[in-house]
């Protein structure tokens, strides 16, 4: 595992609750028994304003609690692009597709349960999807900033930039900003 890559299991958390609240895992398991019947929002609430629990611990400890033990959801980009829209998987396969022809010897990994394109342990460019859209990440402001004029049809954000579902496929945009984002890191 790279170093900036966290283990994904949730049990990575028990020995700092048990250590921060003050009691063991078997406590908290108790307690999670009795809130079997709330929700998701009212478990976290009730750690958080009755134990103080920071919310990525409640996270943690409601997630396992509801059979969840990692955080990982999926081991390739394969796995990611099954679970999307047919038309979302086909646009974002051709935006991958357009990016690694210009630049091969980039790796697509999943990282924060989304596919990126990594050289070395830096990350150029990732994709997110939603229903309605998809979400297009250079990894650098100063990229989105140098291309904002080339994406005035584009919903362009502080970190990403929103596509339809269905778009056409800018391929020398997504080389220019790819480009532009290696420059950075060498």
């Amino acid at each position: 595992m790279l170093a900036n890559q966290k283990d994904p299991s949730r049990e990575v958390h028990f020995p700092v609750i048990e250590k921060k609240y003050g009691q063991p895992m078997s406590y908290w398991f108790a307690v999670m028994a009795d809130l079997a019947d709330q929700k998701y929002p009212e478990q976290i609430a009730y750690l958080r304003e009755n134990h103080g629990f920071s919310q990525a611990h409640a996270n943690a400890l409601v997630m396992y609690s509801r059979g969840s033990t990692s955080t990982k959801r999926f081991n390739t980009p394969a796995d990611y692009f099954k679970t999307l829209d047919p038309k979302q998987a086909k646009t974002v396969k051709a935006i991958f597709k357009a990016i690694t022809a210009k630049y091969p010897d980039l790796e697509l990994v999943i990282a924060w349960n989304q596919p990126m394109l990594r050289s070395g342990k830096d990350y150029v460019f990732g994709i997110s999807a939603a229903k309605n859209h998809i979400l297009m990440a250079p990894w650098s402001k100063d990229v989105l900033e140098k291309f904002a004029v080339k994406m005035k049809d584009l919903d362009v954000k502080k970190k990403t930039i929103g596509v339809p579902n269905d778009w056409e496929v800018n391929e020398k945009l997504l080389q220019g900003m790819v480009k532009a984002r290696l420059a950075e890191l060498n």
